[in-house]
């Protein structure tokens, strides 16, 4: 299967029911062939038990629950549902609303949020993971405001907007990150965390990155104030096109993210963003996350 054509058809064709869903849970978790802890059996075959998420060692009867420990276990939503959702959510550019999945998957709005919910927390941890740590190259740093009604002051605490912050490496990943404020203090930690010394670092002239050159970055910056947006190498037009992209996704998809939740959609943005060509490996990879036993709450 063609990773950048994984189409609608193609997923119903995957998983036209909850039977082939558990099995591609089972096979994540296990694997083709496991070995059945109950006999000791190398490659035991398994087989289905009707009316249980369960398979049965065909050696010894031992019982495997593929969804114990899951997100899968205490739900009682088909698991057919379940990975609807995932491929709305992996498949779209803008991700999917709560309304929207209520809508799609014939759940009440309670059920549709909490799928999204923890869809989302598992492609931010997804996309924290695939960050390379330290990055290094050209990297490109910047901030926006999200949020309020009014237009922010840059710098000046925006009122009523939230800060979030990002680190671009050009031709690779981006990581972005809620944080409350731009003073100094604020960014310089994230940035020492998150680039590798002597890394070329490009920013606008918020006088907060002006120490980065002293802290061992061969540091750019460009004047926006002066209607500069490029000089020379140095530029933040790609880490501010994922801005444009995200503040239009919220807008378009969600209308409005509270602060509490933001960290959560902006994580969500950063999978997508790395994996923007890959949308059946996406899928694969969430749902390997679910398919293990819980360990984002």
């Amino acid at each position: 299967m063609a990773a950048e054509k994984y189409t609608f058809a193609q997923f119903k064709k995957q998983y036209p029911d909850d039977d082939a869903c558990l099995l591609a849970i089972f096979r994540r978790r296990y694997g083709n062939e496991p070995t059945c802890p109950g006999c000791g059996v190398y490659k035991s075959k398994f087989f289905r038990i009707a009316g249980r998420r369960a398979f049965a060692c065909q050696w010894c009867g031992h019982h495997l629950y593929p969804c114990a420990g899951t997100e899968f276990e205490h739900s009682s939503t088909k698991l057919t549902l379940w990975f609807h959702a995932i491929y709305l959510m992996t498949a779209t550019r803008n991700g999917v609303a709560a309304k929207e999945l209520q809508r799609q998957l014939g759940v009440t709005y309670k059920c549709a949020w909490r799928i999204g919910h923890q869809l989302r927390l598992l492609m931010a941890a997804r996309a924290e993971s695939q960050t390379p740590s330290p990055m290094s190259g050209h990297i490109e740093a910047d901030e926006t405001y999200v949020g309020g009604r009014r237009p922010g002051v840059r710098g000046r605490g925006a009122k009523g907007k939230t800060v979030v912050f990002g680190i671009l490496e050009r031709g690779g990943t981006i990581k972005a990150q809620v944080v409350p404020d731009v003073k100094r203090k604020t960014l310089r930690p994230f940035i020492q965390a998150t680039v590798a010394p002597g890394a070329i670092i490009s920013t606008d002239e918020l006088g907060s990155y002006q120490a980065l050159s002293a802290m061992g970055y061969e540091h750019g910056t460009v004047a926006h104030g002066r209607k500069e947006y490029v000089r020379g190498i140095h530029h933040v037009n790609g880490v501010e096109g994922f801005w444009s992209h995200f503040k239009k996704g919220i807008r378009s998809t969600h209308v409005s993210v509270s602060r509490k939740h933001l960290q959560k959609y902006v994580g969500e943005f950063v999978y997508r963003f790395d994996n923007r060509k890959e949308p059946a490996t996406m899928f694969n990879r969430i749902l390997l996350q679910l398919s293990k036993p819980t360990s984002v709450e």
